[in-house]
């Protein structure tokens, strides 16, 4: 598949976290798959470790399995009290687009097991052993960078993603599930991967810069 055009700022300011927008029954070919990976292969890694893993999942009955354990912490999730919000500068704009988010994220839950390719990004060693602030900084600091451009090599290619994480509430389940050494390796993410219904996104709604922007002091 040809390229979207998009110029580079484009492509990083329209990156959007699509769920109602994924095809469910369009497949996604492998090809592409490894195409977005290879690129997500040159981010840059703390030490230049390369300490990274990633487990694409597109066996239905694992799919299934996978969705069902992210269902049950959603429903979990969903009905925990909301937490107090920070002040916004139009509030009811921020209402609306968190229950945009929320409708969203139903659907997904909903859906999760009809998305065509699962990728779950991994580190080698277990982070939660990691006792100090930069210690898990750097750790993170080496699989993020990997997984965004894998995300932006995906929307560039037409395909849709989003970055989830409350199928971890389950991680040891899901690593039986893919036969991920639990003691060994650290899932980060799961990240849904599917063409998108059309490919034309908008930057979304943010505050202004000044709001959290801080210049030399706090």
């Amino acid at each position: 598949m040809p390229l979207l055009n998009l110029t580079p700022d484009e492509l990083l300011s329209t990156t959007r976290s699509v769920r109602k927008r994924l095809d469910l029954a369009r497949p996604v070919e492998p090809e592409l798959i490894r195409e977005c990976l290879e690129l997500a292969l040159q981010a840059p890694t703390g030490s230049n470790t390369q300490n990274w893993q990633f487990v694409v999942v597109t066996d239905a009955e694992k799919r299934k399995a996978i969705s069902e354990l992210y269902r049950q912490s959603w429903t979990a999730y969903r009905a925990m009290p909301q937490r107090a919000a920070r002040t916004y500068t139009d509030p009811t704009e921020r209402r609306q687009t968190m229950k945009r988010v929320i409708d969203s994220s139903e659907y997904l839950a909903e859906h999760l097991h009809e998305v065509p390719v699962h990728v779950i990004p991994c580190v080698t060693g277990r982070l939660d052993q990691l006792s100090t602030t930069v210690m898990q900084a750097g750790a993170w600091g080496s699989i993020l960078p990997a997984v965004w451009s894998f995300m932006l090599a995906a929307r560039s290619r037409g395909l849709g993603t989003t970055w989830t994480t409350l199928h971890l509430v389950y991680e040891r389940e899901a690593a039986d599930v893919l036969g991920i050494p639990y003691d060994k390796v650290t899932q980060c993410a799961l990240i849904p991967v599917a063409y998108t219904l059309g490919t034309n996104f908008s930057p979304g709604p943010r505050e202004p810069l000044d709001s959290v922007l801080h210049w030399d002091k706090w």
